[in-house]
C-alpha cells in the first residue's frame, strides 16, 4: 500500500482539483485543535457506552453512532466549515437544487479490526454510475490516522467513470493525517477503513453530504426533530431537512418545512408553489396561453 511519501501524495493536499482528478483530497488543518478537542470530549462517553456494531461490514470490533449534532454541539462547526461546504456544493450542484446532511457518524475501530470489505458509498442508491456524483464524504480523525491503527484506505482514480470497472486497480493510498485534518472523497471513489493492529482504538467522525432530493443514509427527521432543529442556525437546520428541494419535495403541507421551527405552526396553511425556474417558465406560458384564450372567447361572444 502507498503511504504519504509515494506518487500519489500531490492528491493528499488542501488543492481543490485533487478531489476531481483523484477522487479525494486531504485538508490540512480544516479544523481547530480546540473544535477537534470538544467534539472528542463530548463523544467519549458515546463510545464507551455504544455497543460493537454486527455484521461484516460495519465490522464486529467497531463501534457507530449517529446523532452527533445532539450529542456535540461542536460538531456543527466541521458540518458548516467553509471550505469543506464549498467543495460539496460544487461537486453536487450539477445534479441538485440544494444539498443535504446524508449522515453524521462517529467511528471507532478496536484492536483486532479487520480491514473493511473496499466499497463506494454511492451504492446505497441503484441510479446510474459513473456520470452522476450523489455524495461527498468528510472524515474528522478524533486520534491520529496511522498505517497500523485503521486509516481509511483509498483507491486514487476510482471515482467517476472508473467506478464502472469491475475490479480494483493499483494499491491504495493510506490516508494517514492528524486531528484537524480532513479526508474528503466522492462517493464514488472505492475506499474503506484499515486494519487495527496496534493496542489502541482509532476515533473519527464521519459528516457526509448528499442530493437534496436523495433519501439520506441518516433519517435527519427522525435524529433532528423540530424541538432540537429549532435551536440550530438556520443553515445548519436547511442542511438537516428543514429545506424544500424544488420542485415541492420534503415540503410540509404544501409550505417549507422551516415553517415547524417558528413558534407555532397553524392548523391549516396554504400551500405555496416552490418550482425550479424552467416549470415556472413553462407554467407561466401555459398561464397566459390559457387568459389569451379567455379573453378571445369572450371578445366573440
Amino acid at each position: 500500500m502507498a503511504d504519504l511519501q509515494s506518487r500519489d501524495a500531490d492528491a493528499l493536499t488542501a488543492r481543490p482539483d485533487a478531489l476531481g482528478a483523484k477522487g479525494f483530497a486531504i485538508l490540512r488543518g480544516a479544523a481547530s485543535g480546540a473544535t477537534i478537542a470538544r467534539v472528542a470530549s463530548d463523544l467519549s462517553p458515546h463510545f464507551e457506552a455504544t455497543p460493537f456494531c454486527q455484521g461484516g461490514f460495519y465490522g464486529t470490533r467497531t463501534k457507530r453512532f449517529g446523532r452527533l449534532l445532539s450529542r456535540s454541539d461542536a460538531v456543527a462547526e466541521l458540518v458548516l466549515q467553509r471550505e469543506v461546504l464549498a467543495l460539496a456544493e460544487r461537486v453536487l450542484s450539477p445534479w441538485c437544487d440544494t444539498i443535504q446532511l446524508n449522515l453524521g457518524q462517529a467511528i471507532e475501530i478496536h484492536p483486532g479490526a479487520l480491514p473493511q470489505f473496499p466499497h463506494r458509498d454511492q451504492d446505497m442508491w441503484r441510479g446510474v454510475t459513473g456520470e452522476v456524483e450523489y455524495l461527498v464524504n468528510v472524515i474528522w480523525p478524533l486520534t491520529p490516522f496511522t498505517r497500523a491503527n485503521g486509516a481509511t484506505l483509498i483507491w486514487p482514480g476510482t471515482h467517476g467513470a472508473a467506478a464502472l470497472e469491475s475490479e480494483m486497480v493499483g494499491e491504495p493510498v493510506v490516508a494517514e493525517c492528524e486531528p484537524g485534518d480532513a479526508i474528503v472523497f466522492l462517493g464514488s471513489t472505492l475506499h474503506g477503513a484499515g486494519g487495527n493492529v496496534t493496542t489502541a482504538a482509532r476515533r473519527a467522525i464521519i459528516v457526509s453530504y448528499c442530493l437534496g432530493w436523495l433519501k439520506p443514509y441518516e433519517n435527519q427527521w427522525l435524529a433532528y426533530p423540530p424541538e432540537v432543529a429549532r435551536r440550530f442556525p438556520p443553515e445548519l437546520a436547511a442542511l438537516v431537512g428543514y429545506r424544500q428541494h424544488r420542485p415541492n419535495l420534503g415540503n410540509f403541507e404544501g409550505q417549507c418545512p422551516s415553517i415547524l421551527l417558528g413558534d407555532a405552526v397553524p392548523d391549516h396553511i396554504a400551500a405555496i408553489d416552490a418550482l425550479r425556474p424552467d416549470q415556472e417558465a413553462m407554467l407561466a406560458d401555459y398561464v397566459d396561453a390559457q387568459l389569451a384564450g379567455g379573453e378571445t372567447a369572450r371578445a366573440g361572444s
